[in-house]
């Protein structure tokens, strides 16, 4: 079914959008459906071909910045972005980097290397842009910033950190915010989680694989970005975990145990 634009809705055609985790997944997904709109994009991940592969696919003016997010020089990064074309209407905070590790087994180290690229990464470029820009900040949390899984202490404990300093600028500063909180998308999260030792899972969760379609996901949420929606959540069965974390919550830990920290099952 068609939905039908409301006057209020955000038109894409001609924004100005900058995407982090652009080369695969959500981050992927999300430039494709905003070149058939029409948007301009500027697309950041750390591997350059990629994007470069990316752009060509991509029938809309495309600007390719490639930058390691745990590293970078996020004051010249923001500048160039906005230099790209003139300015930032949007910026999509949809780099980001799993965890498949049990707290007793995970050294400071693997906490630190997923607190850069998850909260810190997109708390520079915002502190950045913040001072000379009102562009809508659309950041791509996760249902594990708004419990916990099993295996995910870090990780969650960044998406949580994310969502805690999006929320607070929601009500600080008069600038749009839409945090979006998916659960299992099909993509290669799993692939590239860190384990205790610092290296990549290399493992596909069974649950990952059953998960959301990634454009089904990418739609629902440039949906609720073109209904300036503050909180978007996109889930099958975390959304009935989470309603039982608010309200039986008794009931959601004896659950949330159950999970395997691997197959998220």
């Amino acid at each position: 079914m068609t939905r039908v634009m409301h006057e209020n809705d955000i038109n894409f055609t001609g924004k100005i959008v900058w995407i982090t985790g652009a080369s695969s997944g959500i981050g992927e997904a999300l430039a494709v459906l905003l070149a058939g709109k029409k948007a301009r994009l500027i697309l950041t991940a750390r591997r350059a071909s990629a994007l470069e592969t990316l752009s060509a696919r991509l029938d809309t003016a495309v600007k390719v910045l490639p930058a390691d997010l745990y590293t970078a020089d996020f004051a010249a990064l923001s500048a160039a972005a906005l230099a790209a074309f003139g300015g930032i209407d949007m910026v999509i905070h949809a780099a980001g980097i799993g965890q498949r590790s049990l707290a007793v087994e995970t050294p400071v180290k693997v906490y630190r290397q997923l607190m850069e690229i998850n909260f810190f990464a997109p708390v520079a470029i915002t502190g950045c842009l913040l001072p000379v820009s009102n562009a809508h900040m659309v950041v791509i949390g996760s249902m594990s910033g708004l419990m916990g899984f099993p295996g995910r202490t870090g990780y969650a404990a960044s998406k949580h950190a994310l969502k805690g300093y999006f929320e607070t600028l929601q009500v600080e500063q008069d600038v749009p915010v839409t945090i979006v909180s998916p659960g299992r998308v099909q993509t290669n999260l799993s692939l590239s989680a860190i384990t205790a030792s610092g290296e990549a899972h290399g493992v596909m969760d069974e649950a990952q694989i059953k998960g959301i379609p990634v454009m089904e996901c990418a739609a629902r949420i440039l949906e609720g970005v073109a209904k300036r929606k503050k909180h978007v959540i996109i889930a099958r069965k975390e959304k009935y975990l989470y309603w039982l974390h608010k309200w039986w919550p008794s009931i959601y830990y004896k659950m949330a145990k159950k999970y395997s920290f691997t197959t998220g099952k």
